[in-house]
C-alpha cells in the first residue's frame, strides 16, 4: 500500500485516528474538536478547541497570528515544540512545550490576546500532538496573519524567526467556518 501521507508512521496513525486536515494559511494538521452551541454578543462561539499535530515530514508549524482572545495550548504527546511569542510592546519570548516539565518543559501555556505567535517542532523531533482552546471561541473574522512586511520592522531581532514563519503569498485569511 502506498503511504497517503509523507510523513512517519506515528503522525501519519494520529492524522488518520483524528481525521485531520491542513489548517488554511498556518500549515498545522488540525481537528476541530468542540465548538460551543452558546455564542457571545458578537456572534461567535462561547468557547472553541482543536487537537493540532506538527510534524517533521512533510515540515509543518503555526505562522505567525494573532488573536482577540487568549488562547490556551496543552501538550497531549510526542516531542517538544516552540512557541514564538512576539508581545504588543516590543518584547518577545520563546515558550518550550513538551511532557518533560523537569527539563522547564510547559505542558500548558496562554498566549495572550494580541500576541503574535507562531509554533513548530523542534528540530529531531518528529512529531507533536498539542490542543488549542479559546473562551470566547475561535472565529475566522477574528485571526489575523502575521507578514514579514509588517513585522519585521516592529521585532528586528526576530528577523529569523519571522522570515522562516510569517505568512507568504495571497492566502492571509481564514476562510469562515474553519474551526
Amino acid at each position: 500500500m502506498i503511504n497517503p501521507y509523507p510523513m512517519n508512521d506515528e503522525a501519519r496513525a494520529l492524522i488518520e485516528h483524528f481525521m485531520m486536515k491542513p489548517l488554511p494559511v498556518e500549515g498545522t494538521y488540525y481537528v476541530n474538536t468542540y465548538v460551543s452551541t452558546a455564542t457571545t454578543a458578537a456572534g461567535g462561539p462561547a468557547g472553541s478547541a482543536i487537537i493540532g499535530l506538527f510534524a517533521d515530514d512533510p515540515p509543518s508549524w503555526s505562522c505567525f497570528h494573532r488573536l482577540p482572545f487568549d488562547e490556551i495550548w496543552h501538550v497531549y504527546g510526542g516531542d517538544p515544540f516552540r512557541l514564538v511569542l512576539l508581545h504588543p510592546d516590543g518584547t518577545s519570548d520563546d515558550v518550550i512545550m513538551g511532557s518533560d516539565v523537569a527539563a522547564g518543559r510547559r505542558i500548558q501555556y496562554t498566549v495572550p490576546a494580541g500576541t503574535w505567535q507562531a509554533g513548530h517542532l523542534i528540530a529531531g523531533g518528529r512529531y507533536a500532538l498539542y490542543g488549542c482552546t479559546m473562551a470566547p471561541g475561535f472565529t475566522a473574522a477574528g485571526f489575523e496573519a502575521g507578514t514579514a512586511e509588517h513585522l519585521l520592522p516592529r521585532y528586528p531581532a526576530r528577523a529569523a524567526d519571522i522570515e522562516r514563519y510569517a505568512v507568504r503569498g495571497d492566502d492571509h485569511v481564514m476562510p469562515p467556518g474553519t474551526i
